[in-house]
């Protein structure tokens, strides 16, 4: 093994948030650009709403199934090897799909291949990597800190990739604006990937001994001295009801998640009709983004405060309790109570109200998805959280994100009510919230 110094180690510790910063922004910047382009791609092609949301719902299954494999490979090599294969596939995915001809016969099919397949494997090597690389270098009341800083890649994904594709929409089109994403995914991620950085446990101190996480000293010592000798098997793991109601609370609220963020544009156009542009003096840019892009995008400006306050809340509240579980546990009944009332304020079509709607959802967002993968790792510890993490991704983006990605886009269809959405919506963050109030506190080990 490399041996390191506390130096090196706290480098190392820093690179691996910003190469999970870098990861999570072209994550996160497949998912909102796809809600911003939608109804561009939609009028071009002649497809309807839940056509083109199915790319999205098999990049969303391919995703699943790949972030199974991701896991273990980094358990065994680390985090480089996934930013590089996702470099290369989410290039291709905006890349090959930006080519397809307009109103082709046999345009939609390819479309699924080329979006769903290419962006599928290339955002599944994304998520498993990014939540548990910091998860391995930061635990207890250090791990919402470094998590809350490398997630703010994803707001930051929502608003800027809003500002720079919206105008390119309105200029040149969508196949423009997929090529433009194409190139910035494949730069950040093959940045990322030349910073990463082994894992703590392929590693150890001046002294001979393994590494230990940053916060490992913040743990109960009856905990501390346990997790590392555990390594569990994914048999194991899976026979604990922890694990089961970690998946159903993490996949229940990311359904009610994914079909708020890939049709809420559209929501508000059909229902409010937002979808006009209109003229901000001293602003041409924002100017040319219409009004319900623009109250879009405040999920992705309040989110970039929301992650680093709520991470650093939660770590607050694990040095307060005591009980990193039992403090992770509150946060996964927090998280889904917001998107409840986020849901609810959004159905009202009054602008303050959505606007305070859409910033109560970046709260819920700040919170959810590293909670989850932090309760999970207070469970099982670092050494095999990746294979264990990596299959409970199978199972909830497997699930949650395309179900409520197609939901979303099917329910108005087949109603013919819009808020019929956000309805199916709130009713997948109360199964949330149910399951995470029934989270256990104590489990055997």
């Amino acid at each position: 093994m490399e041996k390191i110094s506390k130096e090196t180690a706290k480098r190392f510790g820093t690179l691996t948030v910003i190469a999970a910063w870098l990861a999570v922004f072209c994550l996160f910047g497949y998912r909102s650009s796809f809600s911003i382009m939608q109804k561009d791609l939609m009028g071009a092609m002649g497809w309807t709403s839940t056509q083109a949301s199915l790319g999205y719902c098999f990049m969303m299954t391919f995703y699943a199934i790949t972030a199974f494999f991701s896991g273990r490979l980094i358990d065994s090599r680390g985090t480089r090897p996934t930013y590089f294969i996702g470099a290369i596939c989410c290039f291709l995915g905006f890349f090959l799909t930006s080519f397809i001809p307009e109103g082709a016969p046999f345009a939609f099919p390819v479309y699924l291949v080329t979006y769903g397949i290419f962006a599928g494997i290339g955002t599944g090597m994304l998520w498993v990597s990014s939540t548990i690389s910091c998860r391995k270098w930061y635990v207890g009341a250090k791990y919402g800190s470094a998590w809350g800083l490398a997630f703010m890649g994803a707001p930051m994904a929502q608003l800027l990739l809003t500002i720079v594709i919206s105008p390119v929409l309105k200029d040149a089109g969508w196949s423009v604006g997929m090529k433009i994403l194409s190139v910035i995914m494949a730069v950040m991620l093959i940045v990322a990937a030349l910073v990463a950085k082994p894992m703590p446990d392929k590693l150890e101190d001046e002294g001979g001994s393994p590494v230990k996480p940053f916060g490992f000293d913040s743990l109960p010592k009856k905990a501390a001295s346990a997790k590392p000798a555990r390594s569990w098997s994914l048999g194991e793991a899976f026979r604990t009801k922890a694990l089961w109601l970690d998946i159903f609370a993490f996949m229940f609220a990311v359904m009610g998640e994914f079909l708020i963020w890939s049709q809420i544009v559209l929501f508000f156009a059909n229902n409010f009709g937002w979808d006009k542009i209109f003229p901000m003096e001293g602003t041409p840019l924002l100017g040319t983004i219409p009004l319900g892009n623009l109250i879009y995008m405040l999920i992705g400006l309040a989110g970039i405060f929301a992650m680093p306050l709520t991470g650093k809340f939660s770590d607050n509240l694990v040095r307060k309790m005591g009980d990193e579980r039992r403090a992770r546990k509150i946060m996964l009944v927090i998280a889904p109570a917001c998107g409840i009332i986020g849901c609810l304020l959004a159905l009202t079509g009054n602008i303050p109200l959505v606007c305070l709607g859409m910033i109560i959802l970046a709260i819920y967002w700040g919170i959810e998805p590293g909670g989850a993968a932090g309760y999970a790792g207070t469970v099982f510890g670092g050494a095999s959280l990746g294979k264990i993490w990596g299959l409970a991704t199978l199972i909830i983006m497997g699930i949650g994100p395309s179900f409520g990605t197609f939901m979303g886009a099917f329910l108005p269809n087949a109603t013919g009510i819009q808020s019929s959405t956000l309805f199916f919506g709130m009713g997948a963050f109360v199964v949330s919230l149910l399951c995470g109030a029934l989270l256990p506190t104590k489990v055997e080990e």
